[in-house]
């Protein structure tokens, strides 16, 4: 199991959505925001949930207004669109967490799951479903959840993927560091201000009550020919714990809001590690006196498939 760095370079995309009108244009566009990202020395960069959706324009307006139908037509093409990362990947030397996008998943018996992947310059790829929909998805789209979750490890560090949602409930996050996890990635899609402000929250919230790094990625502007992304809002930040040597706030990075770029950071890992014990608080340790809390920890833990990304 590979431990983490001393300190980690990561970029964090808040994404426009875009409107690409062939597979290539789109291809190109990210081309662009890997070689931006890279070229500033990032060596983890983070896309967005649903962020991969844009590629229903490639098939036409009368895909762009499909909602069901994109499931079909983008699920079919993430073959190409994970060739393409694990080739920036290598290209670059970065470790990827590629725009997720939603798939009639074989290996899960057909069913339509919102999948994120974790893509490697070696090659490996790490895929996590998101575990709890929405209402939006649960009963206007059909989206399901309950697949397993996942810790990465990577050459980075213990990589945990906490689709969107998912990083509003502690326990799918304190499995993940239960089980080694470092770093909690977070990206999102939310259209309302409201909905980002319950990402960034539980971003900060995440970070505290763990001791580790968690990063959030949004879709941001608007996409009126989009009825799953028609309006999108958030920052991209790199949250850590309030503590002795790191930001008081807990703010590492933050971009502005609903401006489409990247915002960089580097996580300083040894920092996290040192307030764990000597901290102002020991809340990663302190956890297990709630009751259950160790039980819970082990038997969640053990639910945890550890996977590599090289």
């Amino acid at each position: 199991m590979s431990a983490p760095r001393p300190a980690l370079k990561v970029a964090t995309a808040q994404y426009p959505v875009g409107r690409p009108t062939s597979l290539d244009a789109w291809a190109a566009g990210v081309e662009t925001w890997v070689a931006e990202a890279a070229g500033a020395g990032a060596e983890l960069l983070v896309f967005p949930e649903y962020g991969g959706l844009e590629l229903a324009s490639t098939f036409g307006p009368a895909m762009e207004a499909d909602l069901a139908g994109q499931i079909h037509a983008v699920g079919s093409l993430i073959d190409q669109v994970d060739a393409l990362h694990v080739e920036l990947a290598r290209r670059h030397g970065v470790h990827i967490l590629a725009a997720s996008l939603p798939v009639h998943a074989a290996d899960l018996g057909g069913q339509a799951v919102n999948r994120a992947r974790l893509l490697g310059p070696q090659g490996g790829i790490g895929i996590q479903d998101k575990r709890i929909m929405t209402p939006w998805e649960r009963e206007i789209w059909g989206i399901t959840g309950n697949s397993a979750a996942r810790v990465f490890d990577t050459e980075i560090g213990r990589i945990g993927v906490a689709v969107c949602y998912d990083g509003e409930f502690p326990l799918i996050v304190r499995a993940m560091v239960a089980a080694g996890a470092d770093l909690i990635l977070i990206p999102s899609a939310t259209e309302t201000v409201a909905g980002a402000a319950r990402v960034r929250i539980a971003g900060l919230a995440r970070a505290l009550e763990n001791q580790v790094a968690v990063v959030t990625s949004p879709t941001v502007g608007a996409a009126p020919w989009s009825p799953a992304l028609d309006n999108n809002h958030g920052s991209a930040g790199v949250f850590v714990p309030a503590d002795k040597g790191l930001p008081p706030n807990g703010v590492l990075a933050e971009g502005a809001f609903d401006r489409p770029g990247w915002v960089h950071a580097t996580i300083d890992f040894e920092a996290i590690a040192a307030v764990r014990t000597a901290g102002g608080v020991r809340g990663r340790r302190d956890w297990l006196e709630q009751v259950g809390a160790a039980e819970a920890d082990a038997a969640a833990a053990a639910g945890v498939e550890m996977v590599r990304v090289a």
